[in-house]
């Protein structure tokens, strides 16, 4: 390793385990764009690409531009690595309230990024997320991973630890996709019969008004790409109401940002659709380990009786499963979603872990789930009341 950097703490805490050969760091991700450390910034990106359950949102490539264009500095990356310096647990965290009131370290998910395992590699032994967690006691007695995938290893690992009492809530599901052999069969299931005959006819209409072109970029292609999607989906809905990432000024930035770093490390491809050369349906995946991220999709609102979100959906699904380095891929998708549900059959369940330790840890976790059962109840009355007014 190099020189410690300003804003990074690097410190060991055996608590009981045995772990003289470990090291718990916290880090400052912004230090790093005043005081650069190639070595610490390579065993991270590592890190990501290893990781047992991948999370591109927690990687530099994402993070950093997203914290520098948010001009968020309150973030601090928690990471235990061995005594070579490779990082085998990291995650970003932030303290906020759970919900309305509750106090809570947290994962750094949101809207943007919504997964909240830590990073963890398939080579940590046990001890190391025990003293990743143990870290995490320092800042706060209650600790949150939102949009944590249940059936994953990382959420195993964690549940594993002792001394920690651990909670789950607000469980949701969302479209997502398996690969190999259940993949294909999958993918069957969402295009036959008559959505089958019915997308095999809109498809045959589009060839009518010119070319029909569904195609995938890859590295140097992707920032000129990326332009296309930022004007395409701004130019629908998501512009009108001030949704799209194009439509602010720290949206653009990160995005712009993250997607041209992460497509110099291969982890991002923009599938689309066009016809007579116009671009009129694009898809943003990103691509970590073994897994796959529909992280955007735009149409041209102009084209909407063709489906072209719909074909595009099927064709990005059918990219991935010829990728035999993917075993599975993640819509990202609200639950529910009425376009990639039926055509992503596999589904994806995920919660908010809460992990408390010391005194009376399971109230604290109660009191902190119904903090964010409310906050969730009350989102889900004024969007209502705003559909009502709309």
């Amino acid at each position: 390793m190099t020189r410690d950097a300003p804003n990074i703490d690097r410190s060991q805490s055996a608590r009981g385990q045995d772990t003289s050969k470990l090291k718990a760091l916290k880090l400052n991700p912004l230090s790093l764009d005043t005081t650069p450390d190639a070595d610490l910034e390579a065993a991270w990106r590592r890190l990501s690409k290893e990781a047992c359950d991948p999370n591109p949102f927690f990687g530099p490539d994402f993070l950093r531009p997203f914290l520098r264009a948010m001009q968020d500095g309150k973030v601090t990356v928690h990471a235990i690595t061995d005594v070579d310096g490779r990082w085998l647990v990291a995650a970003p965290f932030k303290k906020r309230r759970a919900g309305l009131l509750v106090p809570s370290y947290a994962s750094y998910a949101n809207e943007y990024a919504p997964l909240g395992l830590p990073l963890l590699s398939p080579q940590a032994p046990p001890e190391a997320i025990t003293l990743f967690l143990n870290s995490l006691d320092r800042e706060s007695p209650t600790t949150l991973f939102p949009y944590a995938r249940l059936d994953a290893a990382t959420a195993a690992a964690l549940r594993s630890v002792d001394g920690w009492s651990s909670l789950e809530t607000a469980p949701a599901r969302r479209a997502a996709h398996d690969g190999g052999e259940r993949g294909r069969e999958q993918f069957a299931e969402a295009f036959r019969g008559k959505r089958k005959k019915e997308l095999s006819r809109l498809k045959r209409r589009l060839e009518d008004e010119g070319p029909l072109v569904l195609e995938s970029h890859y590295g140097d292609d992707v920032p000129e790409q990326f332009e296309r999607f930022l004007d395409l989906e701004k130019s629908g809905w998501k512009g009108k109401n001030t949704s799209a990432l194009a439509s602010h000024e720290d949206t653009v930035a990160f995005s712009r940002q993250a997607i041209a770093a992460m497509a110099v490390h291969k982890g991002v491809r923009i599938d689309s659709m066009s016809v007579a050369g116009k671009p009129i349906a694009m898809m943003v995946v990103l691509t970590e380990g073994n897994r796959a991220f529909a992280w955007k999709i735009a149409y041209d609102e102009t084209y909407a009786k063709f489906s072209p979100g719909a074909h595009l959906s099927l064709y990005a699904l059918e990219t991935n499963l010829a990728n035999e380095a993917l075993d599975g891929g993640d819509s990202l998708a609200v639950p529910g979603h009425p376009m990639i549900e039926p055509l992503w059959r596999g589904r994806m369940d995920y919660a908010t872990l809460i992990y408390a330790k010391g005194a009376a840890p399971n109230l604290r976790q109660k009191l902190t789930a119904c903090d964010i059962q409310l906050e969730k109840k009350l989102r889900e009355i004024a969007r209502k009341l705003l559909r009502r007014g709309a």
